[in-house]
């Protein structure tokens, strides 16, 4: 038997330990209980009440003696039912509480915060960043530099980011450092037409500036800063060389 699943419901070892013997053994004293578990009486009593307290135990007089049993195991669903219930109650209130922090955040908004990504998972939280961010302020485009070489990192990280893109009807302006790369819907290009290989993706967007790069042993690596004044300056820069570049 998989034990680990019982402490996965907040059972302790010692408390399974015990749960255990009650199952096996059926009506049994405290004494017993602890001769059979190895553990003093004084601890096994507080278990018993803990367990009971999870509606996992229970107990009767039996003559002048406490004698304690299991309750049936399928008690343990309903463990995981009222911890299922306090989740949800948990997450509702979590999801209240989001306006007031994200309050808080916006007044340490002078100071920009960066946040440091690594390998082919990192990559792919900062592509999600860039489309959950971008839709839930409610704008519909954004901004990158594309390299040569972040963009093979870009596309096994996230095969599905363009789809996820468009269906979300968002658009993107990019500028391509070296020749080459299509567009494939709600996106225009332009060439910066150098040819020097490129290796650091940017994007710019929602507040923030996102970089995609590789670290010396050629592995994907990001950053993400975030900060408004930032960001608007990194949109104007991008905004006026766009201007100037040919369609």
């Amino acid at each position: 038997m998989d034990i680990t699943i019982l402490k996965k419901i907040g059972l302790s070892d010692k408390e399974v330990k015990v749960y255990l013997a009650l199952l096996e053994y059926g009506a049994i004293s405290v004494r017993s209980l602890a001769e059979i578990t190895g553990l003093n009486r004084g601890t096994t009593y507080d278990i018993l009440k803990r367990l009971q307290e999870m509606n996992l135990a229970t107990y009767y007089h039996h003559e002048t003696k406490q004698k304690f049993v299991a309750e049936e195991p399928e008690k343990l669903i309903s463990i995981i039912k009222n911890k299922e219930e306090e989740f949800k109650k948990t997450r509702q209130n979590i999801e209240d509480i989001i306006p007031e922090l994200r309050s808080l955040q916006d007044k340490g908004g002078q100071k920009p915060t960066s946040k440091f990504y690594e390998g082919k998972n990192g990559i792919k939280l900062i592509l999600e960043d860039v489309l959950n961010s971008v839709y839930k302020n409610g704008e519909n485009e954004y901004y990158i530099y594309s390299a040569t070489n972040a963009s093979e990192d870009i596309n096994k990280a996230y095969p599905d980011f363009t789809k996820v893109r468009i269906k979300k009807e968002i658009k993107v302006k990019a500028i391509a450092m070296a020749k080459g790369g299509n567009v494939h819907g709600l996106d225009e290009r332009r060439w910066l037409g150098t040819d020097q290989e490129s290796a650091t993706f940017i994007f710019i967007y929602a507040g923030k500036c996102a970089f995609i790069s590789r670290d010396s042993k050629g592995m994907p690596v990001g950053v993400i800063i975030e900060n408004q004044m930032i960001y608007e300056t990194q949109k104007v820069i991008f905004s006026e060389l766009w201007k100037l570049l040919k369609k």
